[in-house]
């Protein structure tokens, strides 16, 4: 550590000089990935670094480590163990998917979908929930009871650590999971795998997201076809399934539910970006 190192340091000092390192390095946040990584450090919001004045030299070293394997392109939210999403934290870190803002949107079609149906205590199931996000906003931001399903060992542990008792977990894959539930769900959403395998992916997701978390077989839809007909198991006549897909599925997804012949109302929807990003279809009300 030079001399300069071992003396209080300034937070803009710090986070300029961090940013150009994560800017040579070809990150394209650069000045945020900076502050987010000096506040965590300092345990406090990135708007308040404004109100410190020095930074000890140890709090800065560790700031350094950090924004050196940012440089690279550990991913950020690996570094800073949370996330968040819809404005829960969760925990996060190897071995579990990274919740996406896109989900944000799905959690809404859901939640507007719901509101719209006047039910008590509706079940709502969340096939691989991953880190628990979408259930756990469900669970936080609906009057519904929530049951949520994982399979990943490593992901179960976080998920269990996020949900805590605001939802029921097991640990089950999706195509057998709660046959109790069978007819019961009044919606059963899910962000599935479905990258097309092969696919080009950014270095802060490929060797870090769980691969069985993104890629679905060559066409990207294998996911979408288990759960498909587990949704038609579990959804009484007249609910939901609602689920996230790739932005190069906009028909093909569809297709998925369509073909499978037990649902109607098949629609999809498109994210903030505009882009064609979730499914929604309603179970037929005479059974098949």
């Amino acid at each position: 550590m030079t001399d300069d190192e071992q003396a209080p340091q300034r937070p803009g000092v710090l986070v300029r000089q961090a940013a150009s390192r994560l800017e040579t390095a070809g990150l394209p946040s650069a000045m945020a990935d900076a502050r987010t990584l000096l506040a965590h450090v300092l345990h406090v919001e990135p708007v308040a670094l404004a109100a410190i004045h020095d930074v000890p030299p140890e709090k800065a070293d560790v700031f350094r480590q950090l924004v050196a394997r940012r440089t690279r392109w550990e991913p950020l939210q690996h570094l800073t163990g949370e996330s968040w999403f819809r404005g829960h934290r969760l925990v996060v870190g190897p071995g579990v998917f990274i919740p996406r803002p896109e989900t944000e949107g799905l959690v809404q079609l859901v939640k507007d979908w719901l509101a719209g149906q006047g039910a008590q205590n509706p079940v709502v199931v969340d096939l691989g929930t991953g880190s628990g996000a979408i259930a756990l906003a469900l669970a936080r931001e609906c009057d519904a009871d929530l049951y949520a399903a994982e399979s990943s060992d490593t992901a179960y542990d976080y998920a269990r650590r996020n949900i805590g008792t605001e939802a029921c977990l097991r640990y089950d894959d999706w195509t057998d999971c709660y046959p109790d539930l069978d007819g019961q769900a009044m919606v059963v959403v899910c962000n599935p795998p479905y990258v097309p395998s092969g696919t080009s992916l950014p270095r802060d997701v490929e060797g870090y997201d769980p691969p069985e978390a993104l890629f679905a077989g060559e066409d990207g839809l294998g996911a979408i076809r288990e759960i498909v007909p587990v949704a038609a198991r579990l959804l009484r006549p007249g609910g939901l399934l609602a689920f996230e897909h790739d932005d190069s599925q906009g028909e093909s997804a569809p297709a998925v539910v369509a073909a499978d012949g037990r649902f109607n109302s098949i629609a999809d929807h498109k994210d903030l970006a505009g882009r064609a990003r979730y499914v929604t279809a309603l179970r037929d009300k005479v059974a098949k």
